[in-house]
């Protein structure tokens, strides 16, 4: 397990341990600055080694990685390359043509792929959560395209995301005042590196690296894994990506257009049982956070034109969008015969 320090590798440890994966052993790897630390697994500690141990990946049959982009580029193909199969959790491999990216419930079959390379991708968190009901609903009524804005939670940028948050929180409380008179100077009381701009009590509505073109890659992720997912290359997909102070759960309002004519009352039918979603009349991410399953609501047909449906979806991003699809992935790959135990 690489990253296993992080926000995600928490998650990682526990949801090995509460789904019973099989495994023998468990090595819990991070950076060199981490190294030494001993972290619990299965009633014992573990030693955390690094990253960069020339015999890190000896012996392991399966590597999930947690740790950034740059890390996978570098270190997914050496554990490959030792004998391990790799489920990535970063953008580093998703768009490669010869890595499946997966969501569980919605294209399992993709993970047969992975005998090209070795890795498997996890999708982006928020591109993961809508893949659901929109999968539902593609099946039922043709999707061609939506329109997208996300709600996105601090812990999408990890732990350092939601400490800036909590940092900033108590300095703008004792000045209640000013954040109703002068928001400009409120925002100026507390520092922000992690985030585009002050974000407690706040949104903010650039999250990613902006592009030439106006739109960020975070946007950029829902646009081209969507359509690699759903495996629907034209799909047209409008993204807006807004950063609002939630601790965990990514939410996003959905404005989705298909073939054939859609309404509420169909639409609910073609989603319920789907696997790995509920439907609530108005989920939010605190209510869902912490849940593994994603959570739609606010189910409408549009006013004005009956092939369009709108809706509300929420997931944890720290679970579903991110350790909870980790695992699954990993097992799927066991149950399918997919990794090669030694």
């Amino acid at each position: 397990m690489v990253g296993a320090t992080g926000a995600v590798g928490r998650d990682l440890r526990r949801l090995l341990e509460l789904r019973d994966f099989p495994c023998d052993d468990v090595v819990l790897v991070a950076s060199e600055r981490s190294a030494g630390a001993m972290l619990g697994f299965r009633g014992r500690d573990h030693e955390v080694r690094a990253l960069t141990a020339p015999d890190v990946f000896d012996g392991v049959d399966l590597a999930l990685f947690s740790a950034g982009g740059s890390t996978s580029r570098e270190y997914a193909p050496r554990a490959v390359a030792a004998g391990a199969l790799v489920v990535d959790n970063s953008s580093a491999w998703r768009m490669d043509p010869d890595v499946p990216l997966v969501v569980s419930e919605v294209n399992p079959d993709a993970l047969e792929q992975v005998r090209a390379k070795g890795i498997v991708a996890n999708p982006n968190c928020t591109t993961m959560t809508a893949m659901l009901p929109l999968k539902a609903l593609h099946d039922a009524f043709g999707l061609l395209g939506f329109t997208a804005t996300s709600l996105q939670a601090a812990g999408g940028a990890g732990q350092k995301g939601m400490d800036e948050l909590l940092a900033q929180v108590p300095p703008l409380l004792r000045e209640p005042d000013l954040l109703r008179t002068d928001g400009a100077a409120a925002a100026k009381l507390v520092e922000h590196a992690v985030h585009h701009d002050t974000l407690a009590f706040n949104v903010v509505p650039l999250l990613g690296t902006l592009a030439d073109d106006g739109y960020t890659d975070e946007e950029r992720k829902l646009v081209n894994e969507s359509r690699k997912i759903l495996s629907l290359p034209d799909l047209v997909v409008t993204p807006t990506c807004i950063r609002v102070p939630v601790m965990v759960g990514h939410a996003i309002a959905v404005r989705a257009t298909f073939e054939d004519p859609v309404n509420a009352a169909n639409a609910v039918s073609s989603m319920e049982g789907f696997p790995g979603m509920v439907l609530e009349p108005a989920p939010t991410p605190l209510g869902w956070a912490g849940r593994d399953e994603v959570a739609v609501g606010r189910i409408r047909g549009d006013l004005f034109d009956p092939h369009v449906l709108n809706f509300f979806v929420v997931g944890d991003n720290l679970l579903k969008g991110a350790a909870l699809n980790t695992v699954q992935l990993a097992e799927l790959l066991l149950a399918r015969g997919l990794i090669r135990t030694r």
